[in-house]
């Protein structure tokens, strides 16, 4: 059953649904899909608290050989044959062949990438919904409202709750792209593929110095309009926007070329990935200008960022597969208020301390085979939660 109720304006509307409420058996078959989708994502934490643990170790490994074997190179402009092979550090400005076009536009750039950005003025709908219970029926009450934004992807109107009025073109008549360019340089250096890659911090380039490309593209401020009003914009309108990332010239506007930092192996006059005896790759680059020991710093922290940002995922998908999986014995005493009540904050305890020791528990075992003394410990401390919850429950009175 669905109801329709509009405000009066064709850029809000409400729309009211109802269904009856669910039985015993249908919310316990509910239950039992989400018990099954529970378990795989229980299993799914060990394999990522697991093979997390050994990821770290190994990358931290790696940086310990990199550092270890690291030569700085005296002069970015000479390829030394001594070095053929070896890992190597070197800084300095970026430089490319050629500037980076866009016809279309008359725009040029001597930079690593060009980054060409269209929008489109489109609809764009939101929704807000709130569940109440009425007469034995769950109500859903959802107030759909529109609005009219700039978009860099085609938003799709077709999938709207009320298409008529707002309607968005299928396609953009202009498309966003990036070119990068063929060959980048340190001194007499080329970068790989991969180090390029890693040269991605884009800035907006300004558009203050450039004439109108086109009769039917206007510029305002660091945009190019495809509209007959750009301050009153409708919906199909285009707008471009360009970005840049590693300056590798010096330019009147934008100032001198980017200075980078690099640590890869020297093949030929090439700086391509090296790989490690513990089975990484390593291949860096930075902006600016660091030393050997500020790379290196840099790249544990964000290993070790990395290990907590997984360990904490890991333990989230084991709390919530736990909360699934014991679900059913809330939805056996849902209809008791009270009880329903505590067995949900017990199972959520529950769900914390099991998921909080086995957590431990799986790291160590992670760690088994690279420090077994920091294994053993993390084990035994796996064991805490689940002594201090076993001790805040009430012994029983002696008959």
């Amino acid at each position: 059953l669905q109801q329709f109720s509009d405000t009066g304006s064709r850029k809000e509307h409400v729309k009211i649904s109802s269904e009856t409420k669910p039985g015993f058996l249908e919310r316990l078959s509910e239950t039992s899909g989400g018990m099954l989708m529970g378990l795989v994502t229980f299993l799914l934490s060990f394999y990522l608290l697991f093979t997390n643990e050994g990821r770290a170790l190994r990358t931290a490994q790696s940086l310990d050989e990199g550092l270890s074997l690291v030569i700085p190179l005296d002069s970015i402009h000479s390829v030394f044959q001594q070095n053929e092979g070896r890992l190597v550090h070197l800084a300095g400005a970026l430089s490319t062949p050629k500037p980076l076009f866009d016809p279309s536009y008359g725009l040029s750039i001597q930079a690593v990438k060009l980054k060409r950005n269209v929008e489109m003025y489109q609809w764009v709908e939101y929704e807000d919904s709130t569940e109440y219970e009425e007469n034995g029926e769950i109500k859903k009450e959802t107030k759909y409202s529109y609005n009219t934004e700039w978009k860099s992807e085609v938003v799709n109107s077709r999938n709207f709750d009320r298409e008529i009025g707002h309607k968005n073109p299928s396609a953009m008549a202009v498309e966003s792209f990036t070119a990068v360019s063929p060959n980048v340089q340190i001194g007499s250096f080329f970068l790989s593929k991969g180090l390029v890659d890693k040269i991605d911090d884009f800035k907006q380039l300004s558009l203050s110095h450039l004439e109108d490309p086109h009769a039917d593209v206007t510029r305002g401020g660091d945009y190019f309009y495809h509209s007959e009003n750009p301050r009153r914009p409708e919906v199909g309108d285009l707008r471009v926007s360009f970005f840049y990332a590693g300056l590798s010239g010096d330019d009147p506007h934008l100032g001198s070329a980017d200075k980078v930092t690099v640590i890869a192996r020297q093949r030929g006059d090439q700086l391509v990935p090296y790989h490690t005896k513990s089975g990484d790759v390593l291949q860096i680059l930075y902006p600016g200008e660091l030393s050997v020991e500020e790379v290196f710093q840099k790249e544990h922290e964000s290993n070790t960022m990395t290990t907590w940002a997984l360990r904490a995922a890991g333990w989230l998908a084991m709390f919530v597969g736990i909360s699934l999986m014991t679900r059913i014995f809330y939805t056996l005493v849902d209809w008791f208020p009270v009880v329903r009540d505590l067995v949900n904050i017990g199972l959520k305890a529950f769900a914390f301390c099991v998921a909080t020791s086995l957590s431990l528990l799986t790291i160590s075992l992670g760690w088994l085979f690279y420090r077994p003394l920091w294994a053993l410990l993390i084990g035994l401390l796996s064991v805490v939660p689940i002594v201090v919850a076993k001790s805040r429950v009430p012994p029983k009175k002696q008959q």
